[in-house]
């Protein structure tokens, strides 16, 4: 069992979180584990170095810890390395979404009963209003997550090999390098292909999970999703691996919106786009109908976007990166 002598690196990367951070903070810091609780912020421009600050001012196990780099991946590799020397576990909480009272604790339960070196979890997006719920309602679907197995409900855990990233063994985390901290985004799939190589098991827990609330606004929506879409590219070239069939499928959007733009020469160039249009469209109204729900009727056009922008951040990204190797 966990004890006071295993300490616990909890690192929360923020950039203007403002709504999230005092709800989150305040509950970690009432947990009974030996938590180390890191507030690295990137430049927020709202009130949320004002509240670490607080909580920092406040509880003697909660760091305020500036990340001039901005990125998650260096927040977390800067915790790690300012303060996770006598550590032996790395919990990474992302300020935008809920957690369970109980979510660490069952992270190292899990991590304990199956000895694995990280343990990933399933996350859930809730959309309070708006587009923001055709956003959710798109991202729990396989149109959405392409039946990714943390973006999928499941009521067992299981190896697998990526998830949310959850708990780590600092061992594992250092003797891998931690995250490459020039990824934006897919950091956390780009460090899981260099776990598994190394030989480290990555167990996906079925006890707890955490709830994301994603994007509000279409284009806050669509250029993540091109960020998304560049990070999958550099890590395929990185570490020279096949993407899989669902990431094929987005790849391939791009591709047939611009065919469809030589419409006027021929007619047949927009019969890809119309068949991926027309299928998004009747998933989203499926959806609505089944849920009884006007904005999850919404989550096809959601899902357009998601798909588009991921496949321009993907092409993007490969032509990127191999030139800079070229």
């Amino acid at each position: 069992m966990t004890t006071a002598a295993q300490k616990i690196l909890a690192v929360i990367p923020c950039l203007n979180e403002e709504p999230h951070l005092e709800k989150l903070v305040r509950g970690l810091a009432a947990s009974t584990l030996p938590l180390r609780i890191v507030i690295a912020d990137g430049g927020s421009t709202d009130r949320s170095p004002e509240i670490g600050k607080n909580f920092a001012n406040k509880f003697s196990n909660v760091v305020f810890l500036e990340n001039p780099k901005r990125l998650q991946s260096s927040a977390v590799n800067l915790a790690v390395s300012n303060y996770g020397q006598d550590c032996v576990f790395l919990i990474r909480i992302d300020a935008h979404g809920d957690y369970p009272d109980d979510y660490c604790h069952i992270l190292i339960e899990e991590a304990e009963t199956t000895q694995a070196d990280s343990v990933v979890v399933r996350m859930s997006a809730v959309g309070k209003k708006g587009f923001q719920r055709a956003v959710a309602a798109a991202q729990n679907s396989k149109l959405g997550n392409g039946g990714s197995a943390h973006r999928c409900k499941g009521n067992g855990g299981k190896w697998v090999d990526h998830g949310h990233h959850a708990l780590m063994r600092l061992e594992a985390f250092r003797a891998v390098g931690g995250y490459d901290k020039s990824f934006s985004h897919n950091e956390d799939a780009e460090l899981d292909t260099r776990l598994r190589r190394a030989g480290y098991k990555i167990w996906l827990s079925g006890k707890t999970a955490f709830t994301y609330y994603p994007r509000s606004s279409p284009f806050g929506l669509f250029r993540q999703y091109i960020g998304y879409g560049y990070g999958r590219a550099r890590n395929i070239i990185k570490n020279r691996t096949l993407p899989k069939r669902r990431q094929l499928a987005p790849a391939v959007v791009a591709p047939i919106c611009f065919l469809a733009l030589a419409t006027p020469l021929f007619w047949t160039a927009a019969l890809p786009f119309t068949v991926w249009a027309g299928f998004c469209c009747c998933y989203g109204l499926w959806l609505g109908i089944k849920k009884r729900n006007f904005w999850t009727v919404a989550a096809g056009p959601a899902a357009m976007l998601m798909h588009l922008g991921w496949s321009l951040g993907f092409w993007r990204g490969i032509l990127a990166t191999s030139r800079s190797r070229s």
